[in-house]
């Protein structure tokens, strides 16, 4: 990625960069549900950063960067709202990447199962809910450093996690209910 400004500020944003791509797509990902718009996405907010990095107070860089990348992922869902007047929440959930066998198979395919299970009830959660769990609970963002990202108090931070986590348990526990993982649950009373 080489845009055209000094050597060493470029060199520093691609060095930053490269330390969070990971979790800048996995984020992307998330929040998409498509991995081509997961890339783009994380595309576009690389171009966006790159071009303000001289706005960037060095503190963390991965959060400044995840900001950047939700007010685009906002920004494309309101347009595409406008454009198309209703979006659709079933958008084709994502494939499972298919992970090389672990020394123990059972648990392996144990994990996938389950693993499959939360990415289907986490794609079940409203958005703005979803989008507040993805950055607590997978990317360990602090509540302040999501209040910041997403441009909003951080009371409402903690309303919109504890109403994502709600919707997580109450899909994964009707999920539990109907293997026999487990006999009675809250959502029943």
């Amino acid at each position: 990625m080489r845009f055209g400004r000094a050597s060493s500020q470029q060199d520093r944003y691609e060095r930053e960069f490269r330390t969070i791509y990971s979790a800048l797509y996995g984020t992307a990902l998330r929040m998409t549900r498509d991995p081509d718009r997961a890339a783009d996405l994380v595309q576009e907010a690389s171009v966006r950063g790159y071009e303000a990095f001289d706005k960037f107070d060095g503190r963390n860089f991965k959060a400044w960067m995840l900001r950047i990348m939700t007010n685009l992922y906002i920004n494309q869902y309101r347009k595409l709202y406008r454009t198309a007047g209703q979006v659709s929440l079933e958008d084709e959930h994502v494939e499972e990447a298919v992970a090389p066998p672990e020394e123990i198979p059972d648990i392996q395919i144990f994990s996938d199962m389950l693993e499959e299970e939360v990415e289907q009830a986490l794609g079940d959660v409203p958005d703005t809910f979803r989008q507040a769990v993805i950055l607590a609970d997978i990317e360990g963002l602090s509540y302040d450093e999501i209040a910041v990202i997403v441009d909003v108090p951080v009371g409402t931070v903690r309303s919109r996690i504890a109403r994502g986590r709600a919707h997580l348990r109450q899909s994964l526990e009707r999920y539990a209910i109907e293997r026999g993982y487990i006999k009675k649950s809250s959502i029943d009373e």
